[in-house]
Order: structure tokens, then C-alpha cells, then sequence
């Protein structure tokens, strides 16, 4: 099983640019059946609260994530906007198996307040998984239970924590993480790694948008929190293997992650 981290350096509101660019960046890349490739928070547009432009409503993107997904045989981890009932947008990480289905949708819970996100988009109110499987469905292979997020949510651990409830052994996020709070960045993806005993995975964009500077700075961290690979600030794809052993061997021989206490969440006491 491998990973391709996939640092984009996103077009700003282009959709047909971004998913081009996307199959440029991968060509020449050794991508086997049941790999997975994981693309930044909002790939096909940035991060934009013009949410009437980027608005995967034809399911351009959706379709565009299959067709990577079919033609390569992997899972892929995308992301685009959508718009609720409500007006307002989803910032959802869209999530599609080697046959094209969709395996999962993950709507950002927690949007950016600084970067206004708020004012156009409405937070999700679920963690949910998915199996990253090495063979195809019904098969017998290596696989991992992953709990996706999105950028901003890298802030707050309970989420994490929510995931590893579900029985989450990586955590994928997707991100479009500015570079002035780049050591955040690499800081958090390490502890949200070595608190919840899981494989994290983080991909970033590179390059600026109107507004910001980005860092690039993906990273894969173990369950013990050393890190496997860390890119620069450039654009490209990173690729690393990943032994689904590791955490289960790791979380059997020091079994912290049983010592959580989930009915902290909420509990407090005034004074």
C-alpha cells in the first residue's frame, strides 16, 4: 500500500486547470492497484467563498475524482465545495474507491472563522471512515481504517479523538494551510499522530493564491509520531509506502489509547 501525496499548486477558481494539472503531476509516478492518492483541500478551485463559481454542482469534480480513481485502480481522496440546503457551502472532502463509487463524503466541521469561512459555508456534524483497501472489495489484502479531515480542523483534537472511537487508524487531511503558520502546521500533525497512536497523513498546497502564501510542507507521521516523508514548498507528488502493522503492533505494545476518557468531552464545572 502507498501513499501519493499529491502538492498542488491550485489555479485559482479554474476546475479544468486543477484536474489537468492533477494527471500532469502524476504522470511518471509508480502507482499500483490499491494505492491512494490524496489531493489538497479544495483542489479545484482554493480556498474560495465564492462558493456560486466553485460549486461542484454539475459533479464535475466528483467526476473527474472517479475517473482518476478507476483509471489507476486506487482510492483517491479529493475535496471540492457543494452547496446545502441551507445556501451556504460544504467544504467536503469526497472520497472515491478503485471501482468509482463514492466510499465517503466528510463535510469540514469545524470552518475557518479568521478566513471568514463561516459567512459562506456551514460546518458538517459527523466524523465518519473509510477502508483503504489494498485489494479490491472482497479480496483479501491490507488495509486501514481512515478518518478524513480538512485543514482548519487540525486545530481541534476532539475530532481525532471522535475518529479513534471509530476505530480510525490514519487520519487524512487535506489542507490549504497558510505559510505563516506553517510550524502549526507541522507541529499539530505530529501530535494529532503520537495522542491517537494512528498514521496521519497531511497533504498541503503549495504556491499563493490572491489573498496568501502556502508552504507546501506535506508530511506522513507514524504511530509513534516519527515522520516518514516531508516535502518542501514546491509543487509535486510525494509518494511513500505505508505498513498498515505498524499502528496495530505499535497500539498493542503500548496500549495508551485505552486509558482515553471520551465523557470528558463536555464536562466542566464553573468557578
Amino acid at each position: 500500500m502507498q501513499a501519493h501525496l499529491v502538492q498542488l499548486d491550485i489555479a485559482w477558481e479554474d476546475r479544468g486547470a486543477n484536474i489537468r494539472r492533477v494527471h500532469e503531476l502524476l504522470v511518471g509516478v509508480a502507482i499500483n492497484s490499491g494505492d491512494l492518492v490524496v489531493l489538497p483541500e479544495l483542489f479545484d478551485s482554493g480556498f474560495s467563498l465564492n462558493i456560486e463559481a466553485t460549486s461542484d454542482a454539475a459533479g464535475a469534480t466528483a467526476a473527474a475524482l472517479a475517473d482518476l480513481a478507476k483509471g489507476h485502480g486506487v482510492t483517491v481522496h479529493g475535496s471540492r465545495t457543494i452547496i446545502g440546503p441551507d445556501g451556504k457551502g460544504r467544504n467536503q472532502a469526497f472520497i472515491v474507491g478503485p471501482d468509482g463509487s463514492t466510499l465517503t463524503q466528510y463535510d469540514k466541521v469545524h470552518p475557518f472563522s479568521f478566513g471568514r469561512e463561516p459567512e459562506r459555508f456551514t460546518g458538517g456534524a459527523e466524523v465518519v471512515t473509510y477502508r483503504w483497501a489494498e485489494a479490491q472489495q472482497g479480496a483479501e489484502g491490507p488495509s486501514l481504517l481512515v478518518c478524513p479531515a480538512v485543514c482548519y480542523d487540525l486545530r481541534f483534537p476532539e475530532l481525532f479523538r471522535a475518529g479513534l472511537g471509530l476505530g480510525a487508524e490514519c487520519f487524512v487531511l487535506g489542507a490549504n494551510w497558510p505559510q505563516e503558520r506553517a510550524g502549526h502546521w507541522r507541529a499539530l500533525l505530529i501530535a494529532r499522530a503520537i495522542e491517537n497512536q494512528a498514521f496521519v497523513i497531511g497533504v498541503n498546497r503549495a504556491g499563493a493564491d490572491p489573498h496568501l502564501r502556502y508552504a507546501g510542507g506535506s508530511m506522513v507521521i507514524d504511530p509513534m509520531g516519527e515522520v516518514l516523508l516531508e516535502m518542501g514548498s514546491s509543487e509535486g507528488v510525494g509518494s511513500l509506502r505505508i505498513d498498515p502493522e505498524r499502528v496495530r503492533a505499535w497500539r498493542e505494545r503500548f496500549p495508551a489509547w485505552k486509558d482515553g476518557k471520551p465523557w470528558l468531552a463536555g464536562r466542566h464545572r464553573d468557578g
